[in-house]
């Protein structure tokens, strides 16, 4: 018997309870921490949510009343160790038994790392270190019973929701590290289109080319799987659709929430088995070392390494293609057509870098897992830096 065509994989399930979506936050969150039994919530986000009269942030406060012991709204971009030690150190001392983070993916990472803070105990950013190192030399980070566990709610698109591993930034050497544990993922992930009407359209629409990103990266990954793929191609599909109708039309509900569903689908693709290539190895290069948003690295990384990655998954990029009904030939013009189309930043040039930092970009990409399992093998810091030439200038679409 030829078991040739027989579809293979491990599809990873994530330790997630529910995701509530379309729900006004404030009414799902206070709904979900009463039926967990939580008594004592602790919030986790960030200044700008903080500074607004009625924002999501001060929905879920008011919706939680008394149920509410406190906050940690300083949570700066590329959750920095010493937020989240803050963050740990303010919420142990309200005793809190869950946590909410309400925000983008600064907030959801940093508030994750909170927690595995909370399990060992951690008070410092030194004493993170050795949980924080890469590979077999990372301490393994352990729940006890009864582990305190969060709930989030999104005010962006990049999907920090759906993955239990946590970004963190050592701030002395602008590398980025990361807590794994299968409870760190959200109990709960609530999306509610209202909680992102306050986010800056431009911040929105390049977390959803994040979203795109991880979409295509999973799709594209060689450990990669059907059902990953299937995950990635429908959220791409949404997201092809529904970032190009929040640009035309802001005020629309029913656009922002097809592309919580298209994030939700892109990362599943990556978080349920797919994985990543150089476009987010390089970001995590690029956001760490020179404090540029993943959202925009996104923009401005994506097009090139397809390109770059065109001569070994030429028949992957097809499909890419046809999830977002695109006429132009290849997948890099029409990612690079949709970040255009959406006013969203297009090369390395127009973030500010100068042609100097490139040799610097390459060295520190290497550093990072999802460069060495880019589809197209990349060995040296010359391959990195010919994707970074091509993203330079910006790839211009062919008609």
């Amino acid at each position: 018997m030829s078991d040739g065509a027989l579809l293979r994989g491990v599809y990873k399930i994530q330790s997630q309870e529910r995701i509530v979506f379309g729900e006004p936050a404030g009414e799902a969150i206070a709904a979900e921490s009463q039926r967990l039994g939580a008594k004592r919530v602790f919030l986790v986000s960030s200044a700008s949510l903080a500074r607004l009269d009625d924002g999501p942030l001060q929905q879920v406060q008011r919706a939680l009343g008394e149920r509410c012991v406190g906050a940690f709204t300083t949570m700066r971009a590329h959750s920095p160790r010493e937020d989240v030690i803050a963050a740990a150190n303010a919420a142990c001392s309200a005793r809190a038994d869950l946590l909410v983070a309400v925000g983008g993916g600064s907030s959801i990472d940093g508030t994750k790392a909170v927690l595995a803070c909370l399990w060992h105990g951690l008070d410092t950013p030194d004493a993170m270190a050795p949980f924080l190192a890469e590979g077999t030399a990372a301490r393994p980070i352990e729940a006890p019973a009864n582990s305190i566990r969060m709930l989030s709610v999104s005010t962006t698109l990049s999907a920090a929701d759906f993955t239990s591993r946590a970004g963190v930034t050592d701030t002395a050497t602008r590398a980025k590290q990361g807590f794994g544990h299968a409870l760190l993922v959200p109990q709960v992930a609530v999306l509610d289109p209202r909680a992102t009407l306050h986010t800056p359209l431009p911040l929105l629409l390049a977390t959803g080319i994040r979203a795109v990103d991880h979409a295509v990266e999973s799709h594209c990954a060689p450990r990669g799987h059907a059902m990953a793929s299937m995950h990635a191609l429908e959220g791409l599909r949404l997201l092809a659709r529904a970032l190009p109708a929040v640009h035309r039309d802001p005020s629309s509900l029913a656009a922002r929430g097809e592309a919580q569903l298209g994030m939700w689908q892109a990362m599943w693709g990556s978080s349920t088995g797919g994985g990543t290539g150089a476009s987010h190895g390089i970001g995590y290069a690029l956001g760490a070392g020179f404090d540029i948003p993943h959202g925009e690295t996104s923009c401005v990384m994506l097009a090139p390494v397809l390109r770059f990655n065109e001569p070994v998954n030429a028949d992957r990029q097809a499909a890419l293609l046809q999830a977002m009904q695109s006429p132009l030939p290849t997948a890099a013009d029409a990612i690079a057509a949709l970040v255009r189309g959406l006013g969203l930043p297009t090369s390395l040039r127009s973030l500010g870098l100068k042609r100097e930092n490139l040799d610097e970009i390459a060295r520190r990409s290497l550093a990072y897992p999802p460069v060495r399992a880019n589809p197209r093998p990349i060995r040296s810091e010359a391959e990195v830096r010919e994707i970074l030439d091509l993203a330079w200038e910006g790839l211009t679409p062919v008609a």
